[in-house]
């Protein structure tokens, strides 16, 4: 990948660290499999209505009111409708309120990065409430959990810090998770080196995450003077995210020695080929948000960032016929991250996502400040996505099979 001088290369990494990058290439991807040109998908745009249907259908059953919160980590805090949350706001009492945000950053930075599939045969038995929870609740509660006993900290402390994280072991992560012969759990060595190249990154970037005591929480501090008005948007958030955890991220594609985390190459795309998806990036920043707000922060521009292209919601318009296969040899083996049919899927999500939630506002005559594309999500196109999948496959699992190191999904 050659890029011509350093100013290039400078503008080239911002762009792809962009949400218009995002839509813009995932477009391409888009308008090769509905002009007839993909080796593996075709899209009936005819199916539209009826999986907005769908999702509206949802909607209602999960929120008959429709006020829905943002898709985030929170949700997941909630499972079961134990108040899990309202038990955490307690044992932060007395902080200040931005101590307070701060240590929900910490919190939600480590349980997303923690969030990445799970695998089917994993289960979490939280043993305060009986419950046996599995995928992304169990890795939800899991996390909290050791947050709140103190497992991230070297102080023990309702917090997070690098000096700990550093120092994190695989044996920690495997008794925090239940982990047995009986009882796997995918990627957990890729899951334990983010958990490194954490505590690495916060004492690399002061600026963002403080010099004394370097914790993700700092970046409560530096998002605060980036607010205007009393108002942050919600780019600005992303923009952070990528700039001060980009270096977690497993060594993969690179310009000018910048590693660009979840971005991928196709041939059919132009220019330099690389399609940006940023996943666990952009679910990280809309776990960002509600702590901000409690802080009276108003988040604007919530739409410029996109949908989520992961299972749920790629799985979503496979499974109602938005997203149709050419071949059927694609659901019969696992595919890597970096394969073209993968890249195509996630690119066609992206694209679809806007649509399907276009076409649910316009149904329910609600405007985007009014229905956000972060609420539909979690209305919404991820609850959809999970209960269609469950009617038609055992255990619910994708319709197309991925191989997972534990840093993408």
């Amino acid at each position: 990948m050659e890029v011509r001088t350093a100013e290039a290369q400078r503008k080239l990494i911002a762009y792809l660290r962009s949400p218009v990058a995002i839509r813009e290439r995932c477009e391409q991807l888009f308008a090769l499999v509905t002009e007839g040109q993909s080796r593996y998908f075709t899209c009936d745009l005819m199916r539209l209505t009826k999986v907005a249907d769908y999702v509206i259908e949802v909607m209602r059953c999960e929120y008959p009111d429709l006020e829905i919160p943002f898709h985030s980590r929170w949700r997941h805090f909630e499972v079961g409708s134990v108040p899990r949350l309202a038990q955490l706001d307690s044992q932060l009492a007395g902080l200040t309120p931005v101590e307070k945000a701060a240590a929900k950053f910490d919190l939600a930075i480590v349980s997303v990065l923690l969030d990445a599939g799970a695998g089917n045969n994993w289960r979490y038995d939280e043993q305060e409430t009986g419950l046996n929870l599995t995928r992304s609740e169990g890795l939800a509660i899991a996390s909290l959990q050791m947050f709140c006993q103190g497992a991230f900290s070297s102080h023990s402390l309702l917090q997070v810090d690098a000096q700990k994280l550093q120092a994190f072991t695989e044996a920690e992560l495997i008794t925090g998770f239940q982990v047995n012969t009986k009882n796997p759990l995918v990627g957990i060595s890729g899951r334990l080196r983010l958990l490194q190249k954490l505590g690495q990154v916060l004492v690399s970037s002061p600026n963002l995450f403080g010099n004394e005591n370097p914790r993700p929480g700092n970046l409560v501090n530096y998002l605060l003077g980036k607010s205007q008005n009393g108002q942050l948007a919600a780019a600005s958030v992303f923009s952070a995210v990528l700039e001060g955890l980009s270096e977690i991220w497993p060594t993969r594609l690179e310009v000018a020695g910048i590693n660009l985390g979840d971005v991928w190459q196709h041939p059919a795309v132009k220019d330099d080929g690389l399609v940006p998806f940023h996943k666990l990036s952009q679910w990280l920043t809309y776990s960002l948000l509600e702590p901000l707000q409690e802080l009276g922060l108003l988040i604007t521009g919530l739409d410029a960032l996109t949908g989520l292209p992961e299972y749920r919601n790629g799985g979503l318009c496979i499974d109602l016929g938005l997203v149709n296969l050419k071949h059927p040899d694609v659901l019969r083996s696992p595919h890597s991250v970096a394969s073209e049919v993968i890249v195509e899927w996630r690119a066609l999500t992206v694209i679809l996502l806007d649509q399907i939630a276009a076409t649910v506002r316009e149904k329910l005559s609600m405007s985007p400040e009014e229905l956000p594309l972060v609420k539909i999500l979690q209305g919404g196109t991820w609850t959809a996505g999970r209960k269609i999948a469950a009617e038609l496959r055992i255990a619910g699992t994708s319709p197309i099979q991925i191989d997972s190191d534990g840093t993408v999904f």
